[in-house]
């Protein structure tokens, strides 16, 4: 399989000549034009996740993509052109060549008078685990962690607790679109002896291609 990162919370993953994009939101400004995608995951509702314009442009050029998403995004989608399904957690479907396995429910709480939305993490073929906007523990081996590094959700603290939970085997930094260069280079000093403790690696993959 391929790893791609683009800006913020988006990613993609290809595996025999098929693609499977990730939260492609607002906040992601550099995601190609793409061809041979099968599906797209929304994790949540909130814009830098989930960009309605980002989404039909995949369809424009992939007319049988189906868009996995919670019950919250999934209600907002009734008039949409393009195949969409509602996903929870305990959930297992198989779309191409890929195999999604639905954890979690909940966004992490932002402050205590604002409601808390529906988030679903996602583990795709066994190998790339993302949690969307939560500290959402699979509970089983992850091999690569896509890591939410800054929100107004988190405190690094909190990533670093995460990281000992999980204990992946390499992690690598999302959800950091609000960082200047010089916050990015503070996680990426930080969280690097963590990992080790742990036995995993930390790696920026910024705009990279990754084999898995």
């Amino acid at each position: 399989m391929k790893l791609t990162k683009y800006e913020h919370a988006c990613f993609t993953v290809e595996k025999d000549g098929k693609v499977l994009v990730v939260d492609p939101g607002g906040y992601t400004t550099d995601l190609p034009a793409l061809e041979n995608v099968v599906a797209v995951i929304i994790t949540h509702k909130h814009a830098d996740h989930f960009d309605i314009n980002a989404v039909e442009a995949l369809f424009a050029s992939n007319p049988d993509i189906v868009v996995y998403s919670p019950q919250q995004v999934d209600e907002s989608l009734v008039a949409a052109a393009f195949s969409h399904k509602a996903v929870a957690a305990g959930e297992t479907i198989s779309c191409g060549p890929f195999e999604l396995e639905f954890f979690g429910g909940d966004h992490a709480e932002i402050h205590a008078s604002l409601p808390i939305d529906q988030n679903v993490a996602v583990m795709v073929n066994d190998t790339v685990y993302y949690p969307g906007d939560s500290f959402t523990q699979p509970n089983k081996p992850v091999a690569v962690l896509a890591l939410p590094v800054a929100a107004p959700w988190l405190k690094m603290s909190e990533v670093i607790d995460y990281i000992a939970e999980v204990k992946p085997t390499m992690a690598f930094p999302t959800h950091d679109a609000i960082l200047s260069s010089t916050g990015k280079k503070l996680s990426d000093t930080m969280l690097p002896g963590f990992m080790q403790i742990y036995g995993g690696t930390y790696k920026r993959i910024d705009s990279m291609t990754v084999d898995l």
